[in-house]
């Protein structure tokens, strides 16, 4: 197995990482990780407990520059459910990053507070595609200086009908990386349904 200490990290990653107990990568993560470091698209899928969410995690957190006060990573979940579980597991790798600032924004809870929360605009955002669509088109979220896009569980957006709600909450520019992570059974496979674990670039 390979361990996160051969991939160009800041070592505060890798000491949230110790931290954690995680020292080798799971397969996903290892065919991930290098090209999603590097910047580059990929789309993964892989079982849940596979580690997906840390594969993605480290490449939105790794370029994340606390000096800029804007959105710099959006993260979309079908579920506020996952939303809020991918932000406990974002924030358990940025613990010893100082002053980023994650905010997870879903529908079915109260907007006002949110609102409140986006006076000062965090660096990465987990949310759902409704609620920050509405975001977005109250003008009080700004994606135009997104530089990571990660949909997880993409297949079941898909399901849900995220592309004919999404224009909004997709930021004009392209992002230099976007992960994409689905969890099987998915019915839309991202790469071959054969692979039960596997990532790969996208063109």
């Amino acid at each position: 197995m390979t361990a996160f200490s051969t991939l160009p990290l800041d070592p505060a990653l890798v000491r949230a990482l110790d931290a954690l107990g995680h020292t080798a990568m799971t397969p996903v993560q290892a065919a991930a990780l290098p090209a999603v470091l590097a910047g580059h698209d990929v789309i993964a899928e892989a079982r849940t407990g596979s580690g997906k969410t840390i594969a993605f995690g480290l490449g939105v957190v790794a370029r994340i520059d606390t000096s800029a006060s804007h959105v710099q990573a959006l993260v979309l979940c079908p579920t506020r459910e996952l939303a809020d579980q991918v932000s406990r597991e974002l924030r358990a790798l940025a613990r010893f990053l100082p002053n980023l600032k994650l905010l997870t924004l879903c529908g079915g809870i109260p907007l006002r507070p949110q609102l409140a929360s986006l006076v000062h605009a965090p660096h990465v955002v987990v949310g759902t595609p409704g609620r920050i669509e509405e975001l977005v088109e109250n003008g009080v979220l700004a994606l135009g200086e997104v530089r990571v896009l990660v949909l997880d569980e993409a297949d079941r957006m898909l399901d849900m009908g995220f592309p004919r709600t999404s224009s909004a909450s997709s930021p004009p520019p392209r992002p230099s990386a976007r992960p994409c992570c689905s969890r099987p059974p998915c019915r839309r496979p991202c790469v071959p349904a054969a692979a039960p674990c596997s990532a790969r670039r996208s063109s």
